[in-house]
């Protein structure tokens, strides 16, 4: 049974998602501010975090970033009562996998829920091996090295990455990226491919401003340099 953890200062809001979930078949976790989901993150282990951006003790920002740090990659869908797209990506950059707007439907966010976990899980080849230039990626361990050196990726950069590598030379458009590596139609279209691909850089290039392996194709979209 996967384990999720829902943090939300609003009671109200977490005790009408438990029924959602444990009905989808999750054992369901809460947490009712920043800190309190940090402690149950690290204590509890859960597959997925659903995570309220506005907390109090600690915004989830700050949580999702201090969980990064220490290298914990499990996938968190942050919430947010922000408008402003601006605000959403920061999100995003810092490593969540994905957000979702209040007010919202507590199926669609199971059916989210459901997708990025999916994104973790497979469908993986046993032992497939992907190799693109300095990068190894290993699927079904869900691992990636440069030049022999690991590279630590949340569900979502990985996915990316290993569509691009699976295609090296090949342009393809965020919308392709959306389809093949997030699996859905993600709230927040092409800026989301965006962040990720930004936060990638930052994690593989020897000079993220000047990428060298992940080339942006303008009008097009992004390659993975053959």
């Amino acid at each position: 049974m996967k384990r999720i953890l829902l943090v939300d200062d609003e009671p109200k809001i977490v005790q009408g998602l438990k029924p959602y979930f444990r009905q989808a078949g999750f054992e369901v976790l809460t947490a009712y501010d920043g800190q309190e989901a940090l402690r149950a993150a690290r204590r509890d282990q859960p597959d997925i975090i659903v995570l309220d951006l506005m907390l109090p003790q600690m915004d989830g920002l700050d949580v999702c970033r201090a969980l990064r740090q220490e290298g914990n990659f499990t996938p968190i869908i942050m919430l947010t009562a922000r408008v402003e797209e601006a605000d959403k990506l920061v999100g995003l950059e810092i490593g969540a996998d994905d957000y979702m707007t209040k007010p919202f439907s507590p199926r669609e966010l199971v059916a989210r829920v459901r997708a990025v976990l999916r994104r973790v899980e497979g469908p993986k080849l046993p032992n497939e091996i992907v190799s693109a230039g300095p990068l190894r990626i290993d699927v079904e361990g869900h691992a990636v090295e440069l030049d022999g050196t690991p590279v630590e990726l949340t569900p979502t950069e990985f996915e990316l990455l290993l569509t691009l590598a699976r295609r090296p030379g090949q342009v393809l458009s965020r919308e392709r990226l959306i389809e093949e590596a997030l699996g859905y139609d993600s709230a927040a279209g092409e800026r989301t491919v965006d962040a990720h691909i930004k936060n990638l850089r930052r994690k593989v290039e020897p000079d993220p401003a000047n990428p060298r392996y992940i080339v942006t194709v303008v009008g097009l979209g992004y390659k993975l340099a053959s």
